[in-house]
């Protein structure tokens, strides 16, 4: 999810469930050692509980960015070893760590020598390199030996003191397939991720890949201890208060469309004061009426209209009424 779960998108997030557990999106070790840290790890308290993901494979650099996540305020720290973006692939970093688990297991010792906070692995079911004239099918096969590696991957990294796995149900594709592809080319695999569970009953087992509605996520929970969203979530955000209306009915809530733009446009107002711009938080704001009468009209005005030079807050609460006027 790199340029997409940034502190904008995850403080819209936050406003359909208070418990979600939130990421950001990756960023490397030496981008927050090396660069302006202040600014990569800002956050509003509004988004705890808050997980800092980290890209990188040198283990006292990633000790030093895991440091100082946890003093910013961070609720978790999180390798990232499933990330098969071309960015990531070219780097020393994302799904190619998994071809290494020895030194994977050195980065989480290393931070988890000089953090109190929970660190954790995402990762995919294995690797498969592309361009070779084989690589399409070891996609869909999953045999004992890869079965071997995964397990090994994952004892070595529980070894080391990661606390909580979360499984990319697919294998990644390093070459030959575009990120997108990668997502949806590779056959998914809950049978992968229920088997590791059952081999790793006592560690917490999140499954990711291919969810994209409480039905689903209900029937993973019957044998994973949880779900992670990504672009199912972005895309239509309201998935987030559905499940949290279904998985804790006591608590229910459902926040209506026009305080989450009322409060969207609050810290709109917080922000542009900082000097961001508007449209850097509307952008993220696109799909709150997915599916719904007025979505397209809500969807032009936030992203003609926010790149205006005059364009504020008031805006985002001319959209509510923008949309009540669609449906008419």
């Amino acid at each position: 999810m790199m340029d997409w779960t940034d502190r904008h998108c995850r403080f819209f997030l936050r406003g359909f469930s208070p418990l979600t557990l939130l990421y950001t999106e990756m960023i490397t070790a030496a981008a927050i050692t090396r660069g302006d840290a202040r600014r990569l790890l800002a956050f509003d308290p509004e988004e705890h509980p808050i997980a800092l993901q980290l890209g990188g494979s040198d283990p006292g650099e990633l000790a030093r960015a895991a440091r100082m996540g946890e003093e910013a305020g961070y609720d978790e720290i999180n390798l990232n070893c499933g990330c098969p973006s071309e960015r990531v692939a070219s780097g020393a970093f994302g799904a190619g760590l998994m071809l290494d688990p020895g030194r994977v297991a050195e980065c989480v010792a290393a931070m988890r020598a000089v953090v109190r906070v929970p660190v954790t692995v995402k990762m995919r079911i294995g690797v498969v390199s592309g361009g070779g004239p084989a690589w399409r099918g070891a996609l869909a096969d999953f045999d004992e030996t890869d079965f071997e590696a995964l397990s090994g991957f994952l004892e070595r990294i529980c070894r080391a003191g990661c606390e909580v796995a979360i499984v990319h149900a697919r294998k990644a594709v390093l070459g030959g397939l575009s990120p997108k592809d990668n997502r949806q080319v590779p056959p998914l695999r809950y049978d992968v991720v229920r088997r590791l569970k059952e081999s790793f009953a006592d560690l917490p087992v999140i499954v990711n890949g291919g969810l994209r509605d409480v039905a689903g996520v209900r029937e993973a929970l019957t044998w994973c201890d949880g779900v992670m969203l990504g672009r199912e979530a972005y895309h239509r955000p309201w998935v987030l208060a559905e499940l949290h209306r279904e998985l804790r009915p006591g608590e229910a809530m459902r926040p209506a469309r026009a305080e989450l733009l009322e409060r969207m446009a609050r810290y709109a107002q917080r922000r542009m004061g900082e000097g961001e711009a508007l449209s850097a938080i509307t952008r993220h704001m696109l799909g709150l009426y997915s599916g719904e009468p007025g979505a397209k009209e809500y969807r032009r005005l936030l992203s003609e209209g926010a790149r205006r030079p005059e364009a504020g807050p008031e805006l985002i609460r001319g959209a509510a009424s923008l949309v009540s006027a669609a449906r008419v």
